[in-house]
């Protein structure tokens, strides 16, 4: 991958960092999420809140409930960039409904096909169709989008584009495109020179499309990140960084298609982009979003139920059961998964 983008740029010239990055993860053949590895999992290079418990997926049913109640019939659940299957496979046991999966990695797609059948599984949002009611759910998708990248340099924006130097891909200067710079003047927040701002301008244009379909329901948001005020602290070297093996990873620049590529997403924005479609929009923290749906109350019965055990002398059956419960308990985790945020954009 790294090869035929250097290759790329010999020919064509830098590449916006955002054209870099839908390469390095997305391209068919050699991008992070294009090969045969399903990433989201134990044995692959990062967990989301689903794989960590089953109990996400379960509270997010008693949500969808409530929504399908609000809005009535027809009614369909479309899950993004569902990765394995592990929060649509115990939602939908809880709940059952018509859902789609939207998903782009060949191995994700099989696994889902298995669970809501391969007709509804697909690429894209529009695949789903022109309009329709329901819930779409994205876990952690906004901080996968391909994004742009400004440096404040001497009081003004300049973009970061992707060159090469020899054999190394190289951070170069360019002057800011007019929507990068508007996006950065709406959202970035004072900023000090050398600081870094990721520009998530398809983050926002993917929730707008997502919203124009949705005649009634929700779309619920779930990542990490904050609003634009509560970025500007990390906005001194910026939040680009890489994952791999459950780790952090390498320079963004320097294996792509080895490395996922991801930042902290601007909630603020986003905000923006749902008022401004006619959505009533909440913000939360994920733990208060779990709390909210009963997970606070289903793990204060698993201790009860540990104890019960403990008590009649069950151990392998208490160590199960304890085991579910500091699952959900991560979930809820105040500086882990709990601080996540979930954006609701309701109509």
């Amino acid at each position: 991958m790294k090869d035929r983008i250097l290759q790329t740029i010999r020919e064509e010239g830098p590449l916006p960092f955002e054209r870099f990055m839908e390469l390095a993860l997305y391209d068919p053949e050699g991008g992070f999420f294009a090969g045969d590895v399903l990433r989201s999992q134990k044995a692959g290079d990062f967990l989301t809140s689903p794989e960590v418990s089953s109990l996400f997926g379960e509270t997010l049913a008693r949500y969808v409930a409530e929504e399908e109640q609000r809005i009535g019939a027809p009614f369909r659940l479309v899950e993004v960039a569902g990765g394995s299957g592990s929060l649509l496979r115990p939602l939908l046991a809880a709940h059952p409904v018509e859902a789609w999966a939207v998903e782009v990695a060949p191995p994700a797609r099989a696994a889902l096909a298995e669970i809501v059948g391969e007709g509804r599984v697909v690429a894209t949002v529009a695949e789903v169709g022109e309009r329709w009611r329901g819930v779409v759910l994205a876990n952690e998708l906004m901080d996968n989008l391909p994004m742009a990248i400004a440096q404040r340099v001497d009081g003004a924006w300049r973009e970061r584009w992707v060159g090469a130097e020899d054999d190394r891909l190289v951070f170069v200067d360019a002057p800011p495109r007019p929507e990068v710079l508007d996006w950065v003047q709406r959202y970035a927040g004072p900023v000090e020179d050398g600081g870094w701002v990721e520009v998530q301008i398809q983050a926002c244009q993917w929730l707008e499309d997502v919203l124009s379909r949705l005649e009634a329901g929700s779309v619920v948001l779930i990542d990490y990140g904050d609003t634009a005020e509560n970025l500007v602290p990390r906005r001194r070297d910026g939040t680009l960084r890489t994952y791999r093996a459950h780790h952090l990873g390498p320079h963004p620049l320097d294996e792509p298609g080895a490395t996922d590529i991801t930042a902290d997403v601007n909630f603020t924005a986003l905000e923006d982009v749902a008022r401004r479609a006619g959505a009533e929009v909440t913000l939360q923290r994920q733990d208060d979003f779990l709390a909210a749906y009963g997970l606070r109350d289903v793990i204060s019965d698993l201790r009860r139920q540990e104890l019960e055990l403990a008590r009649r002398g069950e151990e392998m059956e208490r160590l199960r059961v304890r085991t579910v419960r500091t699952e959900a308990e991560t979930l809820m985790h105040p500086r882990g998964l709990g601080d996540f945020r979930v954006l609701i954009a309701k109509r």
